[in-house]
């Protein structure tokens, strides 16, 4: 004495589509809602196998013009301080007898410095007629590879 529950004693071949349905509406809801998440910011097509730069022999000459900002008060031109007003009279005497290909200006500027100071002493320096201007900053130490985000 057996029992059939269901109905017959033969299989049931058909393929029970509502589960699979199921399983993909909730695959296709996740990743509808993941997506926008992933991308940040502006997509940008870095480079690979980037070179870090050199450093420009011209820095360390005595002849050079660097201007140091250690902070956001103070600008430095070798170990002279100058107030932002007389930075661009002391650029304009030194960059006097150079050539054009040689009038470049070079500032260092602190990691705790205001990006607005470093704008105000770059179009101070812009404004004695200097076009060339190098940002300058350390080499990270233990020269591993950069890394591309």
């Amino acid at each position: 004495m057996s029992m059939t529950i269901g109905g017959a004693d033969e299989y049931n071949s058909e393929i029970n589509v509502t589960p699979m349905v199921d399983v993909m509406l909730v695959l296709l809801i996740i990743f509808m809602v993941v997506t926008p998440l992933l991308q940040q910011g502006v997509s940008v097509n870095l480079p690979r196998d980037m070179i870090s730069p050199e450093e420009d022999a011209d820095i360390a000459k005595d002849t050079s013009v660097v201007v140091a900002i250690p902070d956001n008060s103070n600008f430095y031109i070798g170990k002279d301080q100058y107030p932002l007003t007389e930075l661009g009279d002391k650029i304009k005497r030194l960059m006097e007898n150079k050539t054009p290909d040689k009038r470049i200006v070079y500032i260092k500027s602190g990691v705790e410095v205001d990006y607005g100071r470093v704008v105000e002493a770059i179009d101070t320096i812009r404004k004695q007629d200097i076009d060339k201007i190098g940002l300058v900053a350390d080499r990270k130490k233990g020269g591993g590879e950069p890394k591309a985000n």
